[in-house]
């Protein structure tokens, strides 16, 4: 549209606002629906009856603040009639392009997928904007985890990790706490016993430290012949020789259940002189006695059960 002289400008062009009112004969002030800052009361119109009125202190009317201090009230002079039609045209003044403040825009103000990349500062997105969980492993690089990114520890218990054939660890001791390595062709080396759970076993009443050697007996170990007193051990057997006087073999103190100990007249002599098995507070054939045998080339086993019945006789 072509215009004689400048053309309007749309951006800083006056609006005219419409207030209107009915007079009640004693009413002197009116006040407007918006503030007009910045104007007197000669930059409105005023009309009364469709009469426009004379501003002024010693003319129709005045224009000042209201009670809460807002430039927008209508004092008239003298209260128009009751009835009387009164509006009043402001908006007149140029209007004023405002500063918008810090932190005055919210989100609601802002349209959906309107900020993107290139409104966005470099570096200007720190960790406290991202929300828990939102970058999916689409939106990492490759090769960009490195293991300064990661925590000293990962608690990896509920999930399957998948090593492959051949890797590197770091140097020195590798610890794997609770694991079980499994198949066949998996060696574990150079593991010390301390390490273990159980760094010995028991056999036969004996501990044996893990790594060490040992004689295992099968059956009866059987010992050189005795010519004493003495203390039997479990699992053990003895030639007895009671040539040079009566002999007193001790049961074993704590015995288990089955250990056995077993006993051979070695020279014929248990009739003459006596053997006497001391019963080592455990009873024997279910007395609480010590066992005397008498009987030339005598042999047998005693076989321990339990506290009531004690040792009893393998073989009668």
């Amino acid at each position: 549209m072509a215009y004689l002289g400048e053309v309007p400008n749309p951006i800083n062009r006056g609006l005219t606002i419409k207030d209107t009112f009915t007079g009640d004969g004693s009413t002197t002030t009116f006040d407007l629906a918006t503030a007009i800052p910045n104007v007197t009361e000669n930059d409105i119109e005023v009309f009364v009856d469709n009469v426009r009125q004379e501003p002024g202190s010693s003319d129709a009317y005045t224009l000042g603040f209201d009670g809460s201090s807002n430039f927008k009230r209508i004092t008239f002079t003298a209260a128009p009639t009751s009835g009387a039609e009164i509006y009043v045209l402001s908006g007149s003044g140029r209007t004023q392009l405002l500063a918008v403040t810090d932190g005055s825009i919210t989100a609601a103000k802002i349209g959906s997928d309107a900020v993107n990349g290139s409104k966005i500062a470099d570096d200007s997105i720190d960790s406290e904007h991202y929300v828990d969980g939102s970058i999916d492993t689409a939106h990492i690089g490759d090769n960009q985890v490195t293991v300064g990114k990661l925590a000293s520890t990962l608690d990896l218990s509920s999930n399957t990790v998948t090593l492959p054939s051949s890797f590197t660890t770091n140097s020195g001791s590798q610890v794997l706490t609770n694991k079980t390595i499994d198949a066949s062709n998996n060696t574990l080396s150079n593991i010390g016993n301390s390490a273990l759970t159980n760094s010995s076993i028991t056999l036969n009443g004996v501990s044996i430290n893990l790594g060490d050697t040992t004689s295992i007996a099968a059956g009866t170990d059987w010992q050189a012949v005795k010519t004493s007193s003495f203390t039997a051990v479990a699992s053990e057997g003895y030639f007895i020789n009671t040539t040079s006087g009566a002999i007193t073999m001790t049961l074993p103190a704590s015995p288990s259940i089955g250990d056995e100990v077993s006993v051979i007249d070695y020279a014929g002599t248990f009739d003459t002189n006596n053997l006497t098995v001391g019963r080592n507070s455990k009873n024997i054939q279910g007395s609480a006695a010590d066992l005397t045998v008498s009987t030339e080339r005598a042999g047998f086993t005693l076989v321990f059960v339990d506290d009531t019945q004690g040792w009893l006789l393998k073989d009668k």
